[in-house]
C-alpha cells in the first residue's frame, strides 16, 4: 500500500490483507539501510492471523520517495504522521535495531495511541564502529559485509538456515546494498546521535516486549536488559543461538513472540 505523509509518497507492505483504518495496526520498523522485506517471513504469517500488518519503508528506504530522516527524533514524529496520514488511531510498534529506537521515540510521543511494544536488538545506545561508519560513507558493499558477519550468529555462517533455499548472510548482504548512496550512513549518524533512549523508555506506558537474541554481538543481550528495566510494563523473551538478525535467524519464533505481545 502507499501513504501520502508530508508529500512523499510512502510504501508498506501489509501481508496481502489491506487495513482498515477503524481498527489498530501493527507498524513494523526496520533497521538502518534496510527496508520492509526484512519482516516477510512475519508479515503475511502476521496478517492472516487476524493482525493489521503494515511492514513499513522509512523515508528514503525501499519503496518509499523523500529523503532519509537523519535523526531517530525525525523519525519517530514520522511514524505519527504516517498514522495520521492513514488515518489509524490506535497502533501497534514493533521495531528492530534503528527500527527499536524509532519505535521508544514514537511510542513516546503516542501515549494511550500505542497500545502495544515490541522492541528487537534494542539497546539504551548504539554506537557506531569507526570503520562499519567509514564503509558506510565510501564502500558500501564492504559495510554490507560487515553488518552480515557481525550480525548473524554462528549457526546463521554454519548454513544451518530455517528457511529452505536462502542464504541468510548473503540475503543480508544484498539487501544493504540495494539501499541508496548515503542512506546507511546517515542511519548509523542517527542511531549513534540519539541519547533519549532513557527519557524516551520512562515515558512508555503500554506493554512492552523486548526481544533478545542471546548470540547478539551487535546489541548484546546484557544492553537489552537494560532497557528492558527501564520500561514500566516489560517483558523478555530470549532466542538462545540467534544474533541481531532475528528475523531471519529466528523466523517462527520472531513472528510468534510478536504475536503474543500484541494480543495480549
Amino acid at each position: 500500500m502507499i501513504v501520502n505523509v508530508n508529500g512523499h509518497a510512502i510504501h508498506a507492505a501489509t501481508g496481502g490483507v489491506e487495513p482498515s483504518p477503524a481498527d489498530p495496526v501493527v507498524i513494523l520498523l526496520h533497521g538502518a539501510g534496510m527496508n520492509s522485506t526484512i519482516w516477510q517471513l512475519q508479515t503475511r504469517y502476521l496478517a492472516y492471523r487476524g493482525l493489521q500488518t503494515i511492514a513499513v519503508d522509512l523515508p528514503g528506504h525501499g519503496c518509499s520517495e523523500g529523503e532519509p530522516v537523519a535523526s531517530i527524533e525525525g523519525l519517530g514524529q514520522f511514524v505519527v504522521d504516517l498514522m495520521d496520514a492513514a488515518d489509524w488511531q490506535k497502533a501497534s510498534l514493533v521495531g528492530h535495531s534503528m527500527g527499536s529506537f524509532i519505535a521508544l521515540d514514537a511510542a513516546r510521543r503516542l501515549g494511550d495511541r500505542c497500545t502495544a511494544m515490541v522492541l528487537m536488538g534494542a539497546a539504551v545506545s548504539m554506537p557506531v564502529h569507526p570503520q562499519l561508519l567509514s564503509d558506510a560513507e565510501a564502500d558500501l558493499p564492504a559495510a554490507a559485509a560487515l553488518m552480515a558477519a557481525w550480525g548473524h550468529a554462528k549457526p546463521a555462517h554454519l548454513g544451518q538456515n530455517p528457511t529452505p533455499g536462502m542464504w541468510m548472510t548473503g540475503g543480508a548482504r544484498a539487501l544493504v546494498e540495494r539501499s541508496d548512496p548515503g542512506v546507511l550512513a546517515v542511519d548509523f549518524r542517527a542511531c549513534a546521535a540519539y541519547e533519549n533512549a532513557t527519557t524516551a523508555a520512562g515515558a512508555v506506558t503500554c506493554r512492552s516486549t523486548v526481544i533478545i537474541g542471546l548470540g547478539d554481538k551487535m546489541t548484546p543481550p546484557k544492553a537489552g536488559r537494560e532497557l528492558a528495566g527501564m520500561l514500566a510494563d516489560a517483558s523478555i523473551v530470549e532466542l538462545a543461538d540467534i544474533g541481531h538478525s532475528m528475523m531471519t535467524e529466528a523466523p517462527r519464533a520472531v513472528r510468534s513472540a510478536i504475536l503474543d505481545a500484541v494480543r495480549s
